[in-house]
C-alpha cells in the first residue's frame, strides 16, 4: 500500500487547495470533511463546460452526443468506492499516466495549461465531493 500526502500550492488564498492524502489507489477523506450534495453533482456532470461528457457516456437520457472514449458512468458506484472515485477526479494521472482525464484538483505538474487555469483547479473541493457524491449513487 502507498501512502503519499498531497499538499498542492496555489497562487491565491482564494484559490488554496485542500490539503488531502493519497492511500493505495484512493483518497479515503473527504476533501471538504463531509460528503456532497449528488443533486449537484449530476448537474456537474451533464454540464459541457466540464467536459465529462465528451468522454463518458451514463445515465443522462437528455443528453445527446455523449462520449465513448472512456469507461460509461453507469454503474461507477458499484465498480469503485468514493475514496477510488475521489482519486480518479483529483489526479486520474496518479492511476495511469497516460490517460487522457483532466485532473480536475491538481495544480502542480500540469504541462500546456491555458493561462487562465494556471494554479486553479477545474473544480472546487466542493465541487469534487458533490460528483463523487453522485457518482457514488450510480450503482446498476
Amino acid at each position: 500500500m502507498s501512502l503519499a500526502t498531497v499538499q498542492p500550492l496555489a497562487t491565491h488564498a482564494e484559490d488554496a487547495l485542500h490539503p488531502y492524502q493519497v492511500v493505495g489507489d484512493a483518497i479515503p477523506a473527504s476533501l471538504t470533511g463531509k460528503p456532497g450534495d449528488p443533486a449537484r453533482g449530476r448537474a456537474i456532470v451533464a454540464n459541457r463546460q466540464n467536459t465529462c461528457l465528451l468522454c463518458h457516456s451514463g445515465p443522462f437520457p437528455e443528453e445527446r452526443h455523449q462520449g465513448n472514449l472512456s469507461p460509461s458512468l453507469q454503474g461507477a458506484g458499484a465498480r469503485w468506492t468514493a475514496a477510488e472515485l475521489r482519486l480518479r477526479m483529483v489526479d486520474a494521472s496518479r492511476l495511469n499516466p497516460a490517460t487522457i482525464m483532466p485532473s480536475y484538483y491538481q495544480v502542480e505538474g500540469l504541462t500546456r495549461v491555458a493561462g487562465a487555469w494556471r494554479g486553479k483547479p477545474i473544480l472546487s473541493a466542493e465541487q469534487i465531493e458533490d460528483v463523487v457524491s453522485y457518482l457514488s449513487t450510480l450503482r446498476d
